[in-house]
């Protein structure tokens, strides 16, 4: 090897190949204008390139104890080598042979006899694609950084417009401060109790947080209403999911946020509201929102009715399994609570939604 290797900056070639004429020949013609490696059989070759990392190998194949293919072969699949380029110089010229070099990896193939002139227009063309492969790799690592950055902003801003959005109805309608992220956090254990995937389950959260924004539009004195409501102001708060839809649909969220909102009333037997959806026409998604929402509501104090508890708002869902909500979603709701320690968390509305 070269004396003073760490201060020569130049491209390192290491030549490979058992005839020693050959590799006079390369060495005269690459010399100037390149560090350079030599090894005359595979062995060798495999431990100079693992050492010293070179910039190209040139590779004869017909060698002893171990033929070029193979060592060609085991550079591909060492993961410290593998992005070497390698080039084939030898006297095969068969068009199988070619072909077989470059299935295992070879970026050319350079026949013997050959001449000067090639080997270095090719040793060049060769290098300098590495280099720009080099060059794009770093410039993505960049770039990667760049997104992740914007994509932190990005997530930081819908973070506090959800909160804000939360935050605008339950100050509207304090008896049901919290309902929405605890809707969430029931949503999203339920989600991952039926093995929904991580992204699915942000849409799920997201759309839990923000599946009342439409009460917006009803009336403070229909929200804070005690005793039952008349049949005309309950007609009046049917219209939420609605306006959630309208509020909601020209988000450009990736997942049906704005759907999942306007179907969390709906039911598997049409008896929901407001477009009477049946259970093929109601999104996955819904059906989880529709359970973990009337859990949640059926438990809680309301102005016009004392709280149910728990095991009431259970009941409720248990009788309904099947005919008005999804079975799957109700049996990992009631896993949740009766056998795995769930709980609301009630302090959950004077905090903002966890991430």
């Amino acid at each position: 090897m070269t004396e003073n290797v760490s201060k020569d900056t130049r491209p390192l070639i290491l030549i490979v190949d058992d005839n020693a004429t050959n590799i006079d020949l390369l060495v005269n013609t690459l010399k100037a204008e390149h560090r350079l490696g030599i090894a005359k059989n595979g062995p060798k070759a495999l431990e100079i390139a693992a050492r010293q990392q070179p910039d190209l190998v040139l590779l004869d194949i017909m060698m002893p104890e171990m033929d070029g293919y193979e060592v060609c072969r085991r550079l591909k699949a060492d993961p410290q080598t593998a992005a070497v380029p390698v080039i084939f110089i030898t006297a095969l010229s068969e068009t199988g042979d070619k072909t077989r070099g470059f299935a295992l990896g070879a970026v050319d193939y350079i026949t013997k006899p050959f001449q000067a002139a090639e080997v270095m227009a090719r040793v060049r063309t060769h290098l300098s694609l590495a280099e720009m492969r080099r060059q794009l790799a770093a410039y993505n690592v960049v770039l990667e950084e760049k997104v992740e950055r914007k994509t932190a902003e990005i997530r930081s801003i819908l973070e506090a417009s959800i909160r804000a959005m939360t935050f605008m109805v339950e100050i509207r309608d304090p008896y049901t401060a919290g309902h929405q992220q605890r809707v969430a956090q029931l949503a999203c254990a339920i989600a991952r109790k039926m093995r929904l995937s991580p992204d699915a389950i942000k849409g799920i959260r997201i759309a839990a947080l923000l599946h009342d924004v439409g009460k917006i539009r009803i009336p403070v004195s229909i929200l804070s209403r005690s005793g039952q409501l008349l049949d005309a102001e309950f007609q009046m708060l049917k219209i939420h999911p609605q306006v959630s839809y309208e509020i909601l649909k020209t988000i450009p969220f990736p997942w049906p946020v704005a759907q999942m909102a306007y179907q969390h009333h709906e039911r598997l037997d049409g008896s929901g509201y407001p477009l009477g959806l049946t259970a093929a026409q109601i999104l996955p998604e819904a059906k989880i929102l529709a359970v973990a929402d009337t859990t949640e509501a059926n438990s809680s104090y309301r102005p016009y009715r004392p709280a149910h508890g728990i095991e009431a708002a259970l009941l409720l869902i248990e009788e309904q399994k099947g005919t008005r909500y999804d079975a799957d979603v109700v049996a990992a709701c009631l896993e949740l609570f009766r056998h795995e320690n769930f709980t609301f968390d009630y302090g959950a509305g004077n905090k903002a939604p966890s991430t």
